[in-house]
């Protein structure tokens, strides 16, 4: 009896053995992401190899609402032509980014003008999106150090939250930013803090929706914490990802006259 007893809690104890050593190996194999990647493939999942989209801006402050329609055109992470469609008196206004520079232009003016990089975090079209934001610039991906504070389960998602601090020489205006991604690379919040650890403005992903094939963030909210009370939204209407697009639509050209 003693001897059957032996034998059966060897077993057990290598079957327990067993499965620690599968339960070790598969965590390591699985790993914790790197935080820097899951950014880069939030951006790139929002972006796709290239898109077209047709969204609705709406600015809300405490006495005043306007509401804008515009198409947006992007190639990777260094293209993108944005251009208002409504109000009438506002058609025709584009913004192109192109290798890190940026172009308005206003047909009331008739004039394109560069935006200098020390306006590139100055508000887009009195709106509470910056010049910079709506680059979609990804100096976070390599002017900044990452770093994952939390890891949680929302909804059957696994949400990441990670800390990105300035490399020290980088010429950014924030002190850091915290960004939440979730498990399908959408970003659901984006904080802007200063230098002193105040923070001061933050983008919420307030609707989810799958569009052509994939899960996006179909309206933010961009608010300064300043002023409650004031907001700006982006509704994402209709997209198109992975596209072809004529070898003219990001050029001064194209923003100038357009010809889609």
């Amino acid at each position: 009896m003693a001897t059957r007893l032996a034998t059966t809690m060897l077993r057990l104890g290598c079957l327990l053995l067993l499965f620690g050593l599968s339960s070790v190996s598969s965590a390591s194999e699985t790993g914790t992401p790197d935080p820097r990647d899951l950014i880069r493939a939030a951006m790139e999942h929002w972006r796709g190899v290239t898109s077209y989209s047709e969204m609705t801006m709406v600015i809300h402050r405490s006495d005043w609402e306007r509401s804008f329609s515009m198409q947006a055109w992007t190639e990777g992470d260094k293209l993108s032509l944005v251009r208002v469609t409504e109000p009438k008196r506002d058609a025709g206004n584009g913004t192109l980014v192109k290798d890190q520079n940026m172009w308005t232009f206003s047909p009331k003016i008739n004039r394109i003008l560069k935006v200098p990089s020390s306006m590139m975090n100055q508000s887009w079209m009195g709106s509470d999106f910056s010049n910079k934001d709506i680059s979609k610039s990804t100096d976070i991906i390599d002017q900044y150090d990452h770093r994952l504070l939390e890891t949680e389960t929302v909804e059957g998602h696994v949400l990441y939250t990670i800390e990105s601090i300035p490399h020290e020489e980088a010429a950014v205006v924030w002190g850091k930013e915290i960004v939440v991604i979730r498990d399908d690379y959408v970003m659901l919040r984006q904080e802007f803090w200063d230098q002193d650890g105040v923070l001061v403005k933050a983008m919420e992903s307030t609707e989810l929706r799958e569009m052509d094939g994939r899960i996006i963030a179909a309206r933010m909210r961009m608010q300064k914490l300043e002023n409650p009370g004031e907001w700006t939204e982006m509704t994402v209407d209709a997209i198109d990802f992975d596209i072809e697009l004529e070898a003219n639509v990001f050029t001064l050209s194209n923003l100038r006259n357009p010809r889609q």
